[in-house]
């Protein structure tokens, strides 16, 4: 087994630089937790109140759906907050939920990042790919295809294989859970809206469909590919040096909003300091920059950029 080189932190910053950048705030992380629910909330409302709005809605709410997976992402990590319990807790309830389960597989990709046996090299290996090819998995995620699959897949499989008298593959509890999850939230979901609506005496019962549900199936799968694809496509497979695991990915104010919030898009730096929380990695690039180091990193100008070169004519 292979595991992906390391990064000492001592090798690029004094230890006055580097305690205020390694230390893990009790409010930051709540503080974007807040603000990722105020905005899926406003847009919400707009979406609601201005139902011409809903398309810049969805891609709005679509991008905070990705927004609490990275928050999330940063609980994995033990960086949401100071406490373990309320990192954990946070994560849980306020987040994407499955922690444990999530970080379990995600610390596997920090330990062998690239490397054979990184569980996420399937995302990136088969990249370039045709400009053909690049569309049809956009249709998909536009037209709520891959969330279908995502969601179910497996149920569909096992109903067409039974249809035909073939195997079926088991279902595990997990799988179980997660399902009857989702069924029951959507129902207490699609409750509230009728009951909010009928108080203020509004038809409103489809603004769960229209603002959370079509985001998620829609928008959220297509940002989440075009994350996955600038982070790790066209990054070398068993790439020694760890400043080229994978890849930062400059983002304007647009691409944050829609496509990169949290400073998701500074990857590279993520995996040299896998700890440091996200609001901490604009200032450790900054850093990194005033040293030099940058250009020894694997950086790309702007997400359309990496796009092209992932996906070439």
């Amino acid at each position: 087994m292979s595991v992906a080189a390391r990064v000492n932190p001592k090798d690029f910053f004094t230890a006055e630089e580097w305690a205020p950048l390694a230390e893990h705030s009790s409010w930051k992380g709540l503080a974007l937790v807040a603000h990722c629910w105020a905005v899926i909330g406003l847009a919400t409302l707009m979406g609601l109140i201005w139902p011409v709005t809903i398309p810049l809605a969805v891609m709005i709410i679509g991008a905070r759906q990705l927004g609490l997976g990275i928050l999330q992402h940063d609980a994995a990590h033990g960086a949401l907050h100071r406490d373990p319990g309320v990192n954990e807790w946070v994560a849980e309830w306020l987040c994407s939920g499955g922690v444990v389960r999530y970080r379990k597989y995600h610390l596997q990709h920090h330990k062998f990042a690239q490397q054979t046996e990184d569980p996420d090299l399937v995302l990136s290996a088969p990249f370039p790919i045709t400009r053909q090819s690049f569309r049809r998995k956009i249709v998909r995620d536009l037209t709520g295809q891959t969330w279908f699959k995502q969601r179910f897949g497996l149920l569909q499989y096992n109903l067409k294989n039974r249809a035909k008298g073939a195997p079926v593959l088991p279902i595990l509890g997990a799988e179980i859970v997660r399902q009857r999850r989702f069924l029951v939230t959507n129902a207490f979901a699609i409750a509230g809206f009728g009951v909010a609506g009928m108080l203020l005496g509004r038809n409103w019962w489809w603004g769960w469909f229209a603002l959370w549900l079509l985001p998620r199936a829609t928008w959220f799968q297509m940002v989440t590919r075009l994350r996955n694809i600038a982070e790790h496509a066209l990054v070398a497979k068993d790439e020694p040096d760890p400043l080229r695991h994978a890849r930062t990915t400059k983002a304007n104010l647009i691409e944050r909003a829609l496509i990169a919030p949290y400073y998701v898009n500074y990857h590279c730096e993520h995996h040299m300091f896998m700890h440091l929380p996200c609001y901490q990695l604009p200032r450790a690039h900054q850093l990194l920059g005033k040293k030099g180091v940058l250009a020894r990193m694997e950086i790309a100008p702007s997400y359309p950029a990496m796009l092209r070169l992932a996906a070439p004519a």
